[in-house]
């Protein structure tokens, strides 16, 4: 029964694409995200429905689509590089068969995330693309809630729609996404024009931010708790009441204290004591080996170079007898751990020139996003309203992830890819909006000064 549900409303918005062909390009964010195929059980686990809808976004912008407005950028460039770079690094990869595998899925969100700009060509595509983002993973976080309230959580025991810790589904991945749209999710509230501003808006907006903030204590995941500490950091710069806002956030946090279990309170822990916790020690130790790895091979590895690790580090090992606690230490030996931080993911996989790639990519963005809110701060007119605040959510939301990645191997996670792309289709409205009015400004100077001219030949003396 789920199958055909699926499959009914799949079917249904590629017919209403024949219309408006870029609810193709929707409906392949929505499945690439939830991946419906992977939730159901028999008829559409067999069907490739991603690539159907990959197929018709694509097909559709080229074949029935408007193409005016869309231009290629310097950051699209970059993504491009990105991924020729990528498909060199694999052919050469130290690993090829476990490389083949990644390459399998990181092409297609790279090639993805280029193309999705050419399509924002409007302010309700850029709303429409932000809109699915948000209620695509707002499917999974509000049944993360539900469970974490009802006390189904707990450190890799939190189950979602699918029983694979893989993709957005990863739990500190998807608490690294939940936190990073928060910020998304409050300008659709007051600048929405899909769903306008509305209680019941407001209402929902309100359930779901506390559903995210829920998901890194129902999947005990420490990178959120540092992604929540990045936002609430960030929201102090757009909030007028400094103060109140710090007193709030403090009773808050004091208030949900009790309720959070033991065992959020010992994973917790560890941040403040990484030495102590098998995890927290072999990425230091697997971030140790990547940077000799590519003193000896600049040019990376290839995806899932970290295979060929192997080191041995010293973890202090408590014994409590009665009231006396002896600790000693303990030498480990592991192999083959992952990079568990983009940085070191792109140094190891990719070597020197993928990782300032991907740096300069993200760094571009930053610098965009900032220049469009200083831009258009204050404009009042409707039409422009939206704008800066949209660009100060998008930062926001590329900040928090990048404090996520530098505990996760997610620098090719496919929803940043997309918002990487929602933000290079903001910037290339804006510069569209700006290169309008330039022009206007030019000929409104051009027929003054031809104004002017007869005018004085005019008055002159004959």
């Amino acid at each position: 029964m789920l199958d055909l549900v699926f499959l009914a409303f799949i079917g249904y918005v590629l017919v209403l694409g024949l219309k408006r062909p870029f609810l193709w390009v929707l409906l392949y964010v929505y499945i690439d995200i939830l991946a419906p195929q992977r939730i159901g059980y028999s008829l559409i686990a067999t069907l490739p429905v991603s690539l159907i809808a990959f197929a018709a976004a694509f097909g559709g912008w080229l074949a029935l689509d408007r193409k005016e407005g869309g231009r290629f950028t310097v950051r699209q460039g970059l993504m491009l590089a990105l991924l020729v770079y990528c498909w060199w690094t694999t052919g050469h990869a130290d690993f090829p068969a476990d490389a083949a595998t990644k390459w399998d899925w990181v092409w297609k969100a790279l090639l993805f995330a280029i193309f999705l700009p050419f399509t924002l060509t409007t302010r309700a595509r850029i709303e429409g693309l932000a809109l699915m983002l948000v209620l695509a993973i707002a499917t999974i976080v509000i049944g993360t809630g539900m469970k974490t309230v009802l006390g189904g959580g707990g450190y890799q025991n939190l189950k979602f729609f699918v029983n694979d810790n893989s993709g957005v589904y990863e739990s500190s991945t998807l608490a690294t996404v939940a936190i990073g749209l928060i910020p998304t999710i409050w300008w659709l509230v007051r600048h929405g024009t899909i769903f306008r501003p509305h209680w019941t808006v407001t209402g929902f907006a309100v359930a779901l931010t506390f559903a995210c903030l829920l998901v890194p204590i129902g999947t005990e995941a420490r990178t959120g708790l540092l992604c929540i500490a990045a936002l609430a950091v960030l929201l102090l710069r757009y909030t007028k009441r400094r103060l109140l806002f710090i007193a709030g956030a403090g009773v808050l946090g004091l208030t949900a204290l009790p309720f959070l279990p033991q065992s959020y309170y010992q994973r917790m822990a560890t941040l403040a004591e990484p030495g102590g916790d098998e995890s927290a020690s072999t990425r230091v130790a697997v971030w140790e080996w990547t940077l000799d790895y590519v003193a000896q091979k600049p040019f990376g590895g290839g995806f899932d170079a970290y295979r060929s690790n192997r080191f041995t580090y010293v973890m202090p090992v408590k014994q409590v007898n009665g009231n006396t606690t002896t600790v000693t230490y303990q030498a480990v030996e592991d192999k083959g751990r992952a990079f568990h931080s983009s940085i070191f993911e792109l140094l190891g996989e990719q070597g020197w020139p993928g990782l300032i790639i991907w740096l300069s990519l993200h760094a571009l963005g930053l610098w965009q996003m900032e220049r469009i809110y200083r831009r258009w701060k204050g404009a009042e007119d409707e039409a422009e309203a939206w704008i800066s605040p949209l660009a100060a959510a998008l930062e926001m939301g590329a900040l928090i992830y990048l404090v996520g990645a530098l505990f996760q191997g997610i620098g090719y996670q496919p929803v940043m890819l997309m918002l990487v792309g929602l933000q290079i289709g903001l910037a290339t409205y804006c510069a569209r909006i700006d290169s309008v009015r330039e022009g206007r400004d030019r000929s409104r100077k051009r027929r003054e000064a031809i104004a002017a001219k007869m005018r004085g030949a005019v008055a002159a003396p004959s």
